[in-house]
């Protein structure tokens, strides 16, 4: 009977013991799993020695987790490359199966190699590097730009003030012509938009020279009184060089206290103009012409007020009525309740006749006025 329970305490003890043992193995095992380095997955890049080069395959090792293999497609796609490749050479390769039917893991050498270009495309977009890179086409919204064998655009709207096409009348075909001077000089750019996914690569002109910019705008203060030259003219306002490569917008509302309809009408490219600045904000100068003019709705607050009979050229039509200008820079609003439609209204009112109205709503302040023309009438 003691026999039994001492063989029974034995057997015991060695279960125990071998419980002790396998749950040290797995601790062990786990521990090593977990310091270990981690099996690449799909979309990782990988690198190693090639071990073995045949004729339509290229194997690298790679430790601790097997062979990786380039083959079929991806072989062709790299094939240029790959013929340059010796044994023993350490390539990267971007992993597309981590292990196939036969048990390696593929690989891609052209994924790999987009990859990292699109990595670098963000360290130069995010370390704000400047690229010296040809143009290689133009099209009417603005220029191809190839960099590391990707296509990239550099819209025209990021051109700097040097190679802006500066067309007056704003024409498409001219404009097209302009770009295409600047295919195959050499741009300083730098990187805006970097998206792989969409295939997107962006380049500006404008921000290859922020620092030199940055210094320059900092030898001007709102206020400052300058003499310009026009570089250009469109349809929100004219560009006026202030020294070389740096420029300022006046745009049309700062051009003149009357109203503008067109500033290709009154400025031409090479024009100079006195300008004042009134605002430096997020590295652009914005200027005025009008500011160094006499606001005439300050004279005119002296001279009129509500309910005074004025009479007033007819300027501008509009969604809302008439506008008629009763001195320069002066104009207030007809508004369209006063007739049927707006047909009668352009039927009454013709544009640069005068009329006689009634000053319904004045606030020289505010720079704002109705007229009446009916009330005119009675």
């Amino acid at each position: 009977m003691d026999t039994d329970k001492t063989k029974e305490r034995e057997e015991t003890v060695e279960t125990t013991e071998e419980e002790v043992s396998k749950k040290k193995r797995e601790s062990f095992l786990g521990t090593l799993l977990e310091s270990g380095p981690t099996p690449p997955s799909e979309g990782d890049l990988v690198e190693g020695p090639v071990i073995a080069i045949e004729r339509s395959r290229v194997y690298i090792d790679l430790p601790p987790f097997g062979t990786g293999i380039i083959y079929g497609k991806e072989f062709m796609s790299a094939r240029d490359i790959l013929r340059k490749v010796n044994v023993g050479d350490t390539i990267a390769a971007k992993v597309i199966d981590t292990e196939n039917e036969d048990g390696y893991i593929e690989v891609s050498l052209k994924e790999a190699r987009q990859a990292l270009i699109w990595a670098e495309a963000e360290d130069v977009m995010s370390n704000k590097k400047t690229l010296e890179l040809p143009v290689k086409e133009a099209n009417k919204g603005g220029l191809i730009i190839e960099w590391q064998g990707i296509q990239g655009f550099l819209p025209a709207s990021q051109l700097g003030p040097e190679h802006y096409p500066r067309v007056e009348d704003g024409d498409k075909d001219r404009i097209l012509d302009e770009l295409k001077k600047l295919v195959g000089e050499k741009l300083s750019l730098s990187i805006i938009t970097a998206d792989p996914k969409e295939n997107k690569l962006i380049f500006s002109e404008k921000g290859a020279d922020q620092k030199e910019r940055a210094e320059m705008i900092d030898r001007y203060s709102i206020g400052d009184e300058l003499v310009g030259e026009v570089t250009g003219a469109v349809d929100f306002g004219i560009f006026v060089k202030l020294q070389e490569g740096l420029e300022g917008l006046v745009h049309i509302s700062e051009i003149d206290w009357a109203l503008v309809e067109d500033p290709r009408s009154l400025y031409r490219v090479g024009d100079t103009v006195k300008v004042k600045i009134i605002e430096i904000k997020d590295g652009k100068i914005s200027l005025s012409i009008k500011a160094l003019r006499e606001n005439p709705w300050k004279s005119a607050s002296e001279k009129y007020k509500k309910d005074a009979r004025v009479k007033g050229v007819i300027i501008k039509y509009n969604k809302h009525g008439a506008l008629a200008s009763i001195e320069e820079g002066v104009a207030g609003l007809v508004h369209i309740s006063e007739f049927e439609d707006e047909q009668e209204l352009r039927n009454t009112l013709e544009l640069g006749r005068t009329y006689d109205f009634v000053i319904t709503l004045f606030e020289p302040d505010e720079q704002r006025m109705t007229l009446s023309y009916k009330q005119a009438q009675e």
